[in-house]
């Protein structure tokens, strides 16, 4: 072959695969709490299809499990432990100071 015909094949890379998220043993349910937690951010916001690397299929069910485990007060809606340590520090701060001016 010549060099110009060598350039136009496409080469062969090895790709490394990567083991789905959810093999076919786990069941997607409310219940499964191992399982939702890996697709829910520290925000607790659900992640998208691109971060988790699902199907539409999956990403759908996992969606629906997880507003399901809200609903039952299994996972919460938001999770703001930040924004309360905050709040708290800012009103021992403010009664710190009402209490040194009395």
């Amino acid at each position: 072959m010549d060099k110009s015909k060598r350039s136009f094949l496409k080469s062969k890379r090895s790709f490394r695969r990567r083991l789905p998220p959810i093999q076919s043993g786990d069941r997607i349910d409310y219940r499964n709490m191992s399982l939702i937690s890996r697709f829910i951010s520290e925000q607790g916001k659900i992640l998208s299809r691109r971060v988790n690397k699902l199907t539409l299929k999956q990403q759908r069910l996992i969606t629906i499990s997880i507003k399901q485990a809200r609903i039952l007060s299994l996972l919460p809606f938001l999770n703001n432990e930040k924004q309360f340590e905050r709040i708290d520090e800012s009103t021992a701060r403010t009664a710190g100071l009402r209490t040194r001016n009395k």
